[in-house]
C-alpha cells in the first residue's frame, strides 16, 4: 500500500481522492458529515489505502483531522505512516483514565490515533459505550474523523460501528470485488440500520487522456 497523495500529488490518483473528498463535503450541507467509517465487502479490496490517502487530502483542505484504525484483526495504517501500534484505540478500551494517544504524521492537520494491542473480542469494544465516548472526546478535538475497519463479510465490527458514526463509505475494487459480495454488504449494513453514504471505486483502468493532461 501507498499514500499516493503525499508520495505523487499531482498524479489522476491523488486527483481522484481529492475528488472523492469533495463529494462528501458537499454529501449533505444542512449536516454535514464529520463521521465516516471506510470498509470493504471483503478483504484484499483497498479500504485502509483509501481511507489513509482519503484523510490526507482531508488534511490537506485545512480540516483537523484524526484517522482511526479500528481494524483491530489486521492493523495496518500505523506502517503506512510509519508510526506506532501501540498505545492506541485498545489502551483507552482497558483504562478510561489514559490521555488520547493520538499521533502526529507527517501530514499538517492530520493524526493517527492506531489499534493499539490485539484485544480478544474486537467486536465487543467497538460495540461498548466507551467507543460513542470516545468518538465524542475524537470531534472535540478534530473537523473530520475517519475510521478504518473490518471488511463486512469478514466481522460485523464495521456494521457495529457503522451505527455510531454518521454514515459508511464501501471501497469496491475493480476486477476483485464480487457483486454477490457488494449485495451481500450493503444488505447487512442496512439490516444494522447504518447509514450507507456510497461506495468508491479503486483500481479502475485509467483513462489515456487523463494521463497525458496530468504529465
Amino acid at each position: 500500500m501507498a499514500l499516493v497523495t503525499i508520495s505523487d500529488p499531482r498524479s489522476p490518483a491523488s486527483e481522484a481522492y481529492r475528488s472523492l473528498r469533495t463529494n462528501l463535503s458537499f454529501y449533505s450541507l444542512d449536516a454535514p458529515l464529520r463521521t465516516l467509517v471506510v470498509t470493504s465487502p471483503a478483504a484484499g479490496e483497498g479500504k485502509s489505502s483509501t481511507v489513509a490517502n482519503l484523510a490526507v487530502t482531508m488534511a490537506q483542505s485545512g480540516r483537523r483531522t484524526v484517522l482511526v484504525d479500528c481494524d483491530l484483526r489486521r492493523p495496518t495504517l500505523h506502517e503506512l505512516f510509519g508510526l506506532a501500534m501501540t498505545p492506541g484505540l485498545t489502551s483507552l478500551a482497558l483504562d478510561e483514565t489514559v490521555d488520547l494517544p493520538l499521533q502526529e504524521t507527517s501530514v499538517e492537520n492530520l493524526w493517527l490515533l492506531s489499534s493499539g494491542p490485539k484485544p480478544p473480542n474486537p467486536a465487543d469494544l467497538l460495540g461498548a459505550a466507551r467507543m460513542g465516548r470516545l468518538i465524542d472526546q475524537l470531534l472535540e478535538r478534530a473537523d473530520f474523523v475517519l475510521f478504518d475497519a473490518p471488511p463486512v463479510m469478514a466481522a460485523a465490527d464495521a456494521a457495529i460501528l457503522g451505527a455510531k458514526v454518521d454514515g459508511v463509505l464501501l471501497v469496491i475494487q475493480a476486477g476483485k470485488t464480487r457483486r454477490d459480495h457488494s449485495e451481500r454488504a450493503r444488505e447487512l449494513l442496512e439490516k444494522a440500520n447504518v447509514r450507507i453514504i456510497g461506495a468508491t471505486l479503486t483500481n479502475a483502468p485509467q483513462d489515456r487522456s487523463m494521463r497525458e493532461y496530468y504529465g
